[in-house]
C-alpha cells in the first residue's frame, strides 16, 4: 500500500470531525482503529508516543493525538492541516446550533435526542476502551496493573490526574530496566458578530473570552472531558455569563455534535458574544494545545527510542487506557440511567460488534431519534 499523502490525511481528519461521534474517548479510538489497524498509515509506536504526549500535555487529548499524528505525517503543515480539517466541521455545526438557540430560545429537541445519543456513545466508548487497551499493552502484566490502577482511580474521583500518568510513566521506566538513565485574532466588524443571548458585545467582554479560555486550553489537563467542570465555574459561577440550563445544553451541543468535545467553547463563546465570540473561544482554547505539541513534539520523538523513555511511555499509555475506561465508567453511570438507555446501549454494542462495519454515526443518529421518540411519550 502506498504511503498516504499529506491530502490523504487531511481529508481523513476533516471526515473524522465530521462525523466522529463520542467525544474524546472514542475519538481516539478511531484514530487508532482506522490510521494503526485498518490503513496502517501510523505505526503503534507513533500513536502509543502522540497518546502518552497527549495526556501528559493540558488541553483536549483527541485534537492533540490528531495534531501530534500530523506532525509526524508532515511537520508544522501537517499538524496545522490536521488541526484545523479536525476542528472546523464541528466549529461550523456548533455555529449553526448556536444560530438557532439564540434565535429560538432554546433547542428542547436537544436534551431528547441525548438521552438516546449519550447510552449509544457508551457502547461506542466502552468497546474503544478495550480494543485500545489490547492493542497498546499486550500480555504485559505491569501494564494491564497500571490499567486496572488508572481505570479505577479514574471511576472513583471521577477525574482524571496528570500526576498518575507521570507515576504510571515512572513505574514503566524503571520497570525497562535501561543501561543508563534517559532524558525524558481577527474580527470580523459589522454589530451583528458581535450579538449574542444579552444583545451585543463590547471589546472588555472578547478580551474576557480570550483570556478565559486561554487559561482553559493551556492548564486543564485529561481528556476534553475534563474541560466541562472548570468551564462551569468560570461561565456561570464567576462571569455569570450562562445559567445553570444553557451551560447544560451548551455540553449537550457538543455531545451530539461530531469532533472534538471541546469545541462547546463556541457555543458558549456564541452566546455570550455572537459568532465573534465563538470563534475567539475556539481559538483560544484550541491555540494552546497546538503549540504544547509541536513545541515538544521533536525532542519526545527524538527521545522516544531510549530504552528509558520508552518505558515511561508504556507507562503513560497503560494509564491513560485505563482513564479511558475509567471514564467509561463514569459517564455510563450519567448516560444509562433507565431501562430504554441501557437496551440502547446494549444493541448499539451488539451492532458494533457483530456487524462489523456498522458506521457509528448512523447508530448514534438512530440513537438520537429512538431518544426523541422515548422523550416526547
Amino acid at each position: 500500500m502506498p504511503p498516504p499523502s499529506l491530502r490523504d490525511f487531511g481529508a481523513y481528519f476533516l471526515k473524522l470531525g465530521a462525523v466522529g461521534f463520542g467525544g474524546p474517548i472514542a475519538l481516539v479510538g478511531y484514530m487508532q482503529r482506522d490510521l494503526v489497524e485498518d490503513r496502517k498509515w501510523v505505526s503503534a509506536e507513533d500513536y502509543k508516543e502522540g497518546l502518552a504526549l497527549s495526556q501528559l500535555a493540558p488541553g483536549p487529548l483527541a485534537a492533540q493525538l490528531a495534531i501530534y499524528l500530523g506532525w509526524v505525517k508532515a511537520g508544522i503543515p501537517g499538524a496545522t492541516l490536521v488541526g484545523l480539517a479536525f476542528v472546523i466541521p464541528s466549529f461550523l455545526m456548533v455555529l449553526a446550533l448556536s444560530a438557532a438557540y439564540v434565535r429560538f430560545g432554546g433547542l428542547a429537541w436537544m436534551q431528547g435526542a441525548f438521552y438516546g445519543v449519550g447510552a449509544a456513545v457508551i457502547a461506542i466508548i466502552a468497546r474503544s476502551a478495550w480494543k485500545l487497551a489490547s492493542a497498546t499493552m499486550g500480555k504485559a502484566k505491569l501494564m494491564w496493573a497500571i490499567f486496572g490502577l488508572s481505570a479505577a482511580v479514574t471511576a472513583v474521583t471521577e477525574t482524571e490526574m496528570v500526576w498518575l500518568f507521570l507515576v504510571c510513566g515512572v513505574l514503566g521506566a524503571v520497570a525497562a530496566r535501561p543501561p543508563s538513565p534517559g532524558v525524558a485574532v481577527a474580527l470580523f466588524p459589522w454589530p451583528l458578530l458581535f450579538t449574542g443571548l444579552h444583545g451585543p458585545a463590547d471589546g472588555s467582554v472578547l478580551w474576557k473570552i480570550a483570556w478565559y479560555f486561554t487559561e482553559a486550553g493551556a492548564f486543564v489537563f485529561g481528556s476534553g472531558l475534563a474541560i466541562v467542570p472548570f468551564l462551569h465555574g468560570g461561565v456561570v459561577n464567576d462571569f455569570g455569563w450562562l445559567t445553570e440550563r444553557q451551560f447544560v445544553d451548551a455540553v449537550a451541543v457538543a455531545m451530539i455534535t461530531p469532533g472534538p468535545v471541546v469545541i462547546t467553547v463556541g457555543f458558549i463563546g456564541y452566546l455570550v458574544a455572537g459568532p465573534a465570540g465563538a470563534f475567539v473561544a475556539a481559538f483560544a482554547t484550541f491555540l494552546p494545545a497546538y503549540l504544547m505539541v509541536i513545541g515538544p513534539a521533536p525532542y519526545f520523538r527524538k527521545y522516544a527510542k531510549n530504552v528509558v523513555i520508552k518505558g515511561f511511555v508504556d507507562g503513560v499509555t497503560a494509564a491513560a487506557s485505563g482513564a479511558i475506561a475509567g471514564a467509561a465508567f463514569v459517564l455510563g453511570r450519567r448516560a444509562i440511567v433507565d431501562v430504554p438507555t441501557a437496551l440502547i446501549a446494549l444493541a448499539t454494542l451488539a451492532a458494533l460488534t457483530w456487524l462489523k462495519k456498522a458506521p457509528e454515526p448512523i447508530l448514534i443518529v438512530m440513537a438520537g431519534v429512538v431518544g426523541l421518540a422515548l422523550s416526547q411519550g
